[in-house]
């Protein structure tokens, strides 16, 4: 599809085959970057955007062959700011590819995608590294701290028959977490509701809450041990049971879950800078851990297309791998 910025002219877009279906106000949110969602809907509303020359609603279903016709739109210099800097073009490290999808190896420090004060995210730098690509979008996400595997759709088909698979929870997830201390073997399922609240800054949180809290959303994270390391001399203080290395499978996809979960079980991720133990934070950042240590390790899903089974895995990176033997030498 075109991906230059939207002008101040009459334009005039025929729907492909990968948009048919789609609702007129999400193909038009996505083909229209940079501009308002309000402003899309009032072009609609008013009967400014045209469908084989009739009117047509929010809600209609575009059809493969549909010409739209789409009136002059002004940007805001915001916007035209944002589409003469587009993000830097970038690939990353890619763990599978088909004419499907493909999955990424996402490093640390790197949204997903673009708000929430960041310019831009690892979507947009991958439709610059790939101007033409037809489509490309993210089936899910992952914390901006958060390395590991991201899969990206490279169809609506596939968009649509992954997605499903992540809401009706038939995908496996299971993530690779360092916590503090020793984490009880017995412990294996977290069962716990949580609740998403903001800080006097607007900044998002989540927390534990009861089964009887309307807004308590379910969560269940399955945990198995996967390595013990022993106390660290220059560590000690900070944890004096050493480290446990946590296979984690997520049966719901909660905002921060894995996170939440761990440290209200009293063993927060090592290095996390949200729900962790910050004073354990400085002290593991002075011998060389300088991030959160936790990675989208392995993924279980079915193939769009085949429907034949799948298992993804993206290894430790290397800032990890190295920091997560140094107490077995």
């Amino acid at each position: 599809m075109p991906s230059n910025p939207p002008a101040a002219e009459v334009r005039h877009i025929t729907v492909d085959e990968e948009s048919a279906g789609q609702r007129l106000d999400n193909f038009l949110i996505r083909m229209l970057k940079g501009v308002p969602k309000t402003h899309i809907y009032r072009i609609i509303r008013s009967g400014e955007v045209r469908r084989n020359k009739g009117r047509v609603s929010a809600d209609d279903r575009v059809a493969s062959g549909d010409v739209l016709r789409i009136p002059p739109i002004r940007l805001s210099e915001r916007a035209e700011e944002k589409a003469a800097n587009p993000a830097p073009p970038r690939e990353f490290a890619i763990v599978y590819e088909d004419e499907a999808f493909l999955a990424i190896d996402k490093p640390a420090g790197v949204a997903v995608h673009g708000g929430s004060g960041v310019s831009f995210g690892v979507i947009e730098q991958m439709r610059q590294a790939r101007p033409d690509a037809r489509l490309l979008e993210l089936v899910h996400r992952l914390d901006r701290e958060t390395s590991g595997l991201l899969l990206i759709a490279k169809k609506k088909s596939a968009l649509k028959a992954l997605q499903d698979q992540f809401r009706e929870r038939e995908t496996g997830k299971t993530y690779l977490a360092l916590v503090k201390g020793a984490w009880p073997a017995r412990l294996k399922v977290l069962d716990q509701p949580l609740h998403k609240y903001l800080l006097p800054d607007g900044e998002r949180r989540v927390k534990v809450t009861g089964k009887d809290d309307p807004d308590g959303m379910r969560s269940v994270t399955l945990v198995k041990v996967s390595q013990r390391l022993p106390p660290i001399p220059a560590l000690a203080a900070g944890s004096p049971d050493g480290f446990s290395l946590l296979e984690v499978t997520i049966k719901t996809g909660r905002t921060h879950q894995i996170r939440v979960h761990l440290a209200s079980a009293g063993h927060p991720i090592a290095g996390d800078d949200k729900y962790g133990d910050f004073e354990l934070n400085r002290q593991l950042g002075r011998v060389g851990l300088k991030r959160m240590f936790l990675h989208a390790w392995r993924l279980r899903l079915t193939h769009p297309v085949t429907n034949s089974p799948m298992e993804l895995q993206a290894e430790l990176p290397p800032e990890l791998k190295a920091w997560s033997t140094i107490g077995l030498e």
